[in-house]
């Protein structure tokens, strides 16, 4: 079964333009080209163009998604980890509503609010799983008593410093220097300092960083930090510190 480009586009939300510039760019290309020029897309297709929307919707630029379609083969594992993702955000977002929905009907009634209840679906511990499976939970509860040991004000000065960085990082891709270069080298030396500073991890351990910066170019949820400030930025932080760590750390 295949469905024109129109037929997609309108069941897709999108339009025929943005399916043709994603052709252009290798990310969805059509099963067949009709001889009056028009475009076919077949099941395959179709699939594929799920797993584009999804990327987006987590923001990730076309650059990177075409770098993680590229990476993942395997259909039915890469829909298995957007499921994942859909899932972890669908149950923040419920309990984001719920906590609004608690702290409205308290300040109508005039009921005293409990801060758990507040800012349930707000915290920090949305990767405690994931941080425990990579680096162990002794890790993880040293991160997280070192951030709740944090004021409002060391916490704010910690992700001002992050955001800083990640500028600073699509400013040197923008100026065209090389991840092994002097201006990327000074902001991966200051990556790792900001890293070192907080309890975040195992200690900076060559494998260590080499595997956060995979997981920034993999993984849209961390990427996106970096994409923002310009498509590829994130895969340009990944191999900035892969070559930091390889020549100034050890296991």
């Amino acid at each position: 079964m295949e469905w024109s480009i129109q037929e997609i586009a309108r069941r897709a939300g999108t339009t025929s333009r943005t399916l043709r510039h994603y052709g252009d760019l290798g990310l969805l290309a059509p099963s067949r080209v009709g001889s009056n020029g028009y475009r076919y897309y077949d099941q395959d297709a179709l699939v594929r163009l799920q797993r584009i929307l999804l990327l987006r919707e987590l923001g990730l630029s076309l650059p990177a998604i075409k770098d993680v379609l590229e990476g993942q083969r395997d259909t039915g594992a890469a829909l298995r980890a957007h499921l994942r993702l859909l899932e972890q955000e669908q149950a923040r977002i419920g309990r984001q509503i719920a906590s609004v929905r608690t702290t409205l009907h308290k300040t109508e009634e005039g009921v005293e609010l409990m801060a758990e209840e507040v800012f349930d679906g707000f915290d920090h511990t949305a990767h405690e799983r994931e941080v425990t499976e990579r680096w162990g939970r002794a890790a993880y509860e040293e991160g997280d008593r070192w951030w709740r040991s944090l004021g409002e004000e060391g916490k704010r000065a910690f992700l001002d410093e992050h955001e800083a960085i990640a500028r600073d990082w699509a400013r040197a891709r923008e100026a065209g220097a090389g991840p092994g270069g002097e201006q990327a080298q000074e902001v991966a030396r200051r990556h790792c300092a900001w890293l070192a500073s907080g309890g975040t991890g195992p200690g900076l351990t060559r494998s260590y960083v080499i595997g956060l910066g995979e997981m920034y170019a993999a993984d849209p949820r961390f990427g996106k930090n970096y994409d923002r400030y310009g498509d590829g930025t994130a895969a340009f932080v990944r191999d900035a510190l892969t070559i930091h760590a390889e020549h100034r750390l050890s296991d």
